[in-house]
């Protein structure tokens, strides 16, 4: 599962007494520059930033992994250094290790809002990153931006010993999920929960229980995952976002998400239960 890892130390500048070569995360229109290696991938690390050919568009500094210094930066998209490529983190799981691929999210969250709020939305003018936070501040209107979260629930229902899973029109063919919506100003996480399952599924749920939560940076999401009970209704698609939905049982499965995504952990832990 994508996760920042415990041994990660976030900060905003570097310690002055910080010698450890530099472990590069380097973005291009949202891609990681990594080195395919006959194992999976590494990232660069170098005392400086290495790559004369490619300006960066901007640099952050994020912390600590197990002592070694991290820096995040962005350039244009083109043509990588020899030997390296840009890649998608999705394509990065199971290659990349497990801490440097959450410490990507990290990066990738940082990166993606400190390029979207170069500029103040509420007088226009340019913003300041702060040095004693993690915010960019307009000097001529004083406005604050910090790094943008989106919520977004997630449900695992069950029916005795059948989980429903749906299927949108987004989805990889044949790939079922369990379901899940944005979180809208005013609600409380359950709100949203029986709110989306109705909209979509046309059925009403209870007995709802914090599952688990998981960063989710793509681009800027927080996954809060929930399970619960069926209470009442007919199960019927809405025709719009769920275009398939079925309550199944543990050993007759459909296609399901990717390994690194919350939804797997709670079918698996599903399944897990019900053997």
């Amino acid at each position: 599962m994508l996760l920042l890892p415990n041994e990660f130390q976030p900060a905003l500048l570097p310690a002055a007494n910080e010698s450890e070569p530099i472990q590069w995360f380097v973005f291009a229109g949202g891609n990681l520059l990594v080195r395919p290696t006959t194992d999976g991938v590494e990232l660069p690390v170098a005392a400086i930033w290495p790559f004369a050919k490619l300006p960066t568009m901007r640099r952050l500094y994020l912390g600590l992994l197990h002592g070694q210094p991290c820096h995040a930066a962005e350039v244009e998209p083109g043509t990588p250094p020899p030997g390296m490529k840009f890649e998608s983190l999705r394509a990065l799981w199971s290659r990349l290790d497990d801490a440097r691929l959450g410490v990507a999210g990290h990066a990738a969250q940082l990166i993606e809002w400190d390029r979207t709020h170069q500029f103040c939305g509420c007088c226009g003018a340019p913003t300041q990153r702060r040095a004693d936070e993690r915010a960019r501040h307009c000097v001529a209107c004083g406005s604050m931006a910090y790094p943008r979260l989106s919520p977004v629930v997630m449900v695992r229902v069950v029916r005795e010993r059948q989980i429903l899973l749906a299927r949108a029109a987004r989805f990889a063919p044949g790939v079922y999920s369990v379901l899940a919506g944005f979180v809208e100003a005013g609600e409380t996480l359950e709100q949203t929960i029986c709110r989306e399952v109705w909209e979509e599924v046309n059925i009403r749920v209870g007995n709802v229980r914090y599952f688990a939560s998981q960063s989710w940076p793509f681009p800027h999401s927080l996954m809060i995952a929930f399970t619960a009970d069926y209470a009442e209704g007919d199960l019927r698609a809405d025709g719009r976002e769920i275009i398939d939905v079925g309550w199944f049982s543990p050993d007759a499965l459909p296609g399901l998400p990717s390994p690194m995504s919350m939804a797997w952990r709670l079918i698996e832990d599903f399944v897990a239960g019900n053997r």
